[in-house]
């Protein structure tokens, strides 16, 4: 989550990946994929909208860094 909403900030975003390793891991991977998954649900139902454009690309960030 802390990584969702750091988005909007590039450089606040790099920092969170680089203190939070474990979110290139598999298990980490996993867990992007089911946070982004919920806010994405969320930005449905109206919510987070200053953040859809970052959650929508998301996923396409998700498949490369697994192929």
């Amino acid at each position: 989550m802390l990584y969702a909403y750091s988005l909007l900030q590039p450089s606040t975003a790099a920092r969170v990946r680089t203190v939070f390793p474990v979110l290139g891991s598999p298990a980490g991977l996993a867990a992007e994929a089911t946070v982004c998954t919920m806010l994405l649900q969320a930005v449905a139902r109206g919510d987070n909208l200053t953040l859809a454009d970052q959650f929508r690309n998301w996923p396409e960030e998700l498949r490369r860094c697994c192929p």
